[in-house]
């Protein structure tokens, strides 16, 4: 019986090796794979067990189950992690819904002890966050957690903090997920040691990528990132230059505490398999290859990346029908037709002074440009079209992250499988307050989100479209991925037939190079489209 059954082992092993081997056809997608990291509980109520003790009053009222009596996965036997979730709650809401540790700059100890020493309620929370005041985001789920905090002008001064006041609040994210996508990634894993702070997070590693000077460790089996955004140049009277964050960062990351989180039924990794797409053919919808931009329309006339992931099943985020993925920076480039026909054409690597690492000069767009089709003549039994009011919709269920301020709006999915941000650009701020598209919000698939719009800074500030980004996360925190082939097979489903891809096809990948400045980046000529910084 033991040989029979290792002989079927190896037959089936075997046909996996050759599945693994068959290469891809040209025009096929996958799914992206995913690695489930396992969180260590144990380490988190050790660590919050040392924290509460530094508040004897406090540490009374708290139960730590010993280690030897823990039943494996079961949430009731940390009741000192339960009482502190119902403390955190009232701050950041759904904090036990994150399936890690969460770490915030949340000192709940003193907090409670400053509570029983009756201090009064109107007191500062950020007195208990190292003056760090909690945006209005934060979102946890099955992957992890994210939240935003701000560090007010002046706050920390003489604290080792910069001297500059600077015109507006440092904003200070950090995330905490499970999952990792695995993404080729070159630039990945780099970073220099942080020697003042070695001792708290001995694998820290700090290093600037896509705007954001980052901090990246591992606490619990957990992988997690801080992040500012930044300049990585000289300082500028509104921007803050990378240099000066890091005191900020570092500030952050030596106030983390364990807030709160709940131990959860342990996440599997995600395989690549190749997606399924609609069997019939459509007569009308063609693309070209992920990767195929305008020539020369690239950071220093570098190629595309070309990329056969799928990222996600994603409704298509325009309401109907048909809608053409093309550039609006460099279209009177493209030989082909106008900017409302097929075939579609990848833009994700059109030069910009956006840092992006999948593509080969390190600069490119971020996403894609999605156009609505022109109305059609008025005629008897059509519909009425007005062209200002095509709907822009929820690509999926997920939680809104936008301020009032946001030219943009992002969707994050938080799930057992996924981990993932899809941003909307060029939408109007004030149409997406009126419509209570703010931080928190939780929409539906399919549900009208707003419009096809031209903002950019200002009404009119760019050509009429609909700018569509995604990011995944990483050790090295959210990084931008092409999202080309992910509207490709949400159009498909959308039309319910298959494209027809055409065109050549793009061997290799192009290497990310050197670091350049943005002032680099090849500028578009203004007669050909949008403003440079279109994104």
């Amino acid at each position: 019986m033991g040989r029979k059954r290792l002989r079927f082992v190896s037959l089936i092993l075997a046909s996996l090796s050759l599945l693994v081997a068959a290469p891809l056809a040209a025009d096929e997608f996958r799914s992206p794979s995913l690695t489930a990291l396992r969180v260590d509980w144990r380490a988190a109520l050790d660590q919050l067990r040392t924290e509460i003790n530094g508040h004897p009053r406090v540490a009374s009222d708290f139960i730590f189950v010993p280690r030897r009596s823990v039943p494996r996965y079961d949430p009731r036997a940390m009741p000192a992690l339960v009482q502190l979730n119902a403390v955190s709650s009232q701050f950041f809401t759904g904090i036990a819904r994150s399936s890690v540790p969460v770490l915030l700059p949340f000192d709940a100890g003193a907090y409670l002890e400053a509570q029983r020493n009756g201090a009064p309620s109107s007191l500062s929370l950020s007195r208990y966050q190292a003056d760090f005041n909690p945006v209005d985001m934060f979102d946890a789920g099955p992957a992890g957690y994210s939240a935003s905090f701000s560090l007010e002008p002046g706050a920390g001064a003489g604290d080792g903090m910069p001297t500059r006041v600077f015109a507006r609040p440092v904003e200070v994210q950090i995330t905490g997920s499970a999952l990792l996508y695995d993404i080729a990634d070159p630039a990945g894993g780099k970073g220099e040691p942080v020697k003042p702070l070695a001792a708290l997070y001995p694998d820290l590693r700090r290093f600037i990528r896509e705007g954001y000077v980052r901090y990246a460790f591992t606490r619990f089996g957990v992988a997690y990132v801080v992040s500012i955004q930044c300049l990585d140049s000289v300082a500028k009277p509104r921007r803050l230059a990378c240099k000066e964050a890091y005191p900020v960062a570092e500030r952050f990351l030596k106030a983390l505490r364990v807030a709160g989180g709940q131990r959860m039924r342990p996440l599997m990794d995600v395989a690549s398999d190749i997606i399924d797409r609609p069997s019939g053919r459509s007569a009308d919808f063609s693309y070209r290859p992920s990767g195929d931009i305008i020539p020369n329309s690239g950071y220093r006339n570098k190629s595309g990346h070309p990329d056969v992931m799928a990222y996600a099943q994603i409704r298509f985020p325009l309401e109907k029908a048909p809608a053409f993925v093309r550039s609006q920076s460099y279209g009177k480039r493209d030989k082909n037709d106008g900017p409302t026909a097929y075939p579609w054409r990848d833009n994700f690597c059109e030069s910009r002074s956006f840092e992006v690492w999948q593509c080969g000069g390190g600069y490119g767009h971020q996403g894609e440009d999605i156009r609505a089709a022109e109305c059609p003549p008025p005629g008897e039994g059509r519909a009425p079209c007005d062209p200002k009011q095509r709907a822009v919709v929820a690509v999926r269920d997920a939680i809104v992250i936008r301020a009032s301020k946001d030219q943009a709006a992002t969707l994050e999915i938080n799930s057992r499988t996924e981990h993932m941000r899809f941003r909307y650009m060029h939408m109007n701020p004030q149409a997406m307050n009126a419509d209570g598209l703010l931080n928190g919000r939780l929409v539906t698939e399919g549900e009208k989100i707003g419009v096809v719009s031209n903002y950019l800074d200002h009404p009119a500030g760019t050509s009429m479209h609909l700018h569509f980004d995604v990011q995944v996360f990483t050790r090295d925190g959210w990084i931008w991925v092409s999202p080309y082939v992910t509207l490709v097979s949400a159009y498909e489903r959308l039309i319910r037939a298959r494209g027809r891809e055409v065109g050549p096809e793009i061997a290799g990948t192009p290497q990310p190079v050197a670091h350049a400045l943005p002032e680099d980046v090849i500028k578009p000529d203004p007669r050909e489209g949008s403003s440079s910084e279109d994104n």
